[in-house]
Formats: C-alpha cells, structure tokens, sequence
C-alpha cells in the first residue's frame, strides 16, 4: 500500500487508518517520488492526491497506466479536486475510487480493502 500526497497530515491520517487494519503502509510526499518507489517496489493499491508539487497525481496515473508492468495497480484519487471535470478525468485515466477530501476515514478504508488482491495486506 502506498499513501502519496503533500500533506503530512493526511498521509500519517491515511496510513494510521490503514495500518489499523493490519496492511502495510510506505509513503511519498509527491508523484515524483512515487513514481521512483513503484519502480522499485509494486504496491497493491496506491492512494493519491491531483495536486502535488513536481508531479501531480493525474500525470502519476498516466504513467502507470502506460507502462504494462504497473497498469494494473489500482489508484485511489484523494483529494480536494471535486469538480466534473477532474472526476470525468480520473474516470477516463481509470482510477478506481475517487474520494473527496474530507473524506471519511471509514470510507477510505473500506474502498482500499475492496480494491485489494485477494489474500494481500
């Protein structure tokens, strides 16, 4: 499980969450570094933020997307980004979730345990 976003808060927020159900959790502070951890280490679901410095969390999901060895990955968007628009955009780059920040934890949680492979942590 990978949490990226700019945001120390709401990454130690989204990785408490999560590690309180027993998954492991690395973090990235942004798509740059994300981008440099996924070559090196496949995560079963990572977490997103749109906007982040150097890299943001669209172009992060086109290059997955494009390379077959990390296409599948499933992405969660989280983020402030709400409008039409960037929800038709993470639709159409194929995100799997799409959370509204704030967001309730609970929601989060239970949207990255559905998009986890079978038997994963």
């Amino acid at each position: 499980m990978l949490v990226v976003d700019d945001s120390a808060v709401i990454r130690q927020l989204i990785t408490v969450n999560l590690e309180l159900e027993g998954l492991e959790v690395e973090q990235c502070d942004d798509g740059v570094e994300a981008l440099d951890r996924i070559g090196t280490w496949r995560p079963d679901v990572v977490t997103l933020d749109v906007m982040m410095p150097r890299l943001g969390g669209f172009e992060v999901v086109e290059r997955l997307r494009s390379d077959p060895v990390t296409a599948a990955i499933p992405v969660v968007m989280v983020t402030g980004r709400a409008a039409a628009a960037d929800l038709a955009r993470g639709d159409e780059l194929g995100v799997e979730a799409y959370l509204v920040k704030p967001f309730e934890p609970t929601e989060l949680v239970a949207t990255v345990l559905r998009l986890l492979p079978d038997g994963a942590s």
